[in-house]
């Protein structure tokens, strides 16, 4: 889904979209599998899992997901711009632990963020920094995550 939506949403091609534009264009394709996903930033159009549940089973904590297959229990994140450096890879994987029937989650990062700091252009490579801390946390023996994950840079 993400190679046919490439030439608008890939980074290699220097497109500087947002997280939310890049899931504009993947909306109809995620919809078309079965996902639920966020419609815009109003709460009725967020997409929430509940973390943890009070009386009469009423969720008292939920988390925002930017999508969430039900059948597959399978949560989506896009993240752009702040994948790496505003630590929202991090956020995601630790959110996603704590979320009710997530045991799947797909984590879309840019294969390269472009920035400018000092007036000089720098090239963040988020889907590889990304790819080696999942390696790290998955290999390692003093962690075991409770979803499988799959990381696609775009």
């Amino acid at each position: 889904m993400f190679q046919r939506h490439e030439v608008r949403v890939g980074t290699a091609n220097g497109n500087g979209l947002t997280s939310d534009q890049v899931l504009g264009e993947l909306r109809r394709d995620l919809l078309s599998l079965g996902f639920d996903v966020e419609e815009g930033k109003r709460r009725s159009q967020k997409i929430l899992r509940p973390v943890f549940f009070g009386e009469n089973g009423i969720p008292t904590v939920l988390y925002e997901i930017d999508g969430y297959h039900p059948e597959w229990q399978c949560g989506l994140e896009i993240e752009a711009g702040r994948a790496w450096m505003g630590n929202a890879v991090y956020r995601n994987l630790i959110t996603a632990c704590v979320m009710v029937q997530v045991d799947h989650l797909v984590l879309a990062v840019p294969n390269a963020y472009r920035y400018k700091t000092a007036g000089r252009l720098t090239i963040s490579k988020d889907y590889d920094k990304t790819v080696s801390l999942a390696e790290a946390l998955y290999g390692h023996s003093r962690l075991a995550l409770p979803y499988d994950l799959v990381v696609i840079g775009y």
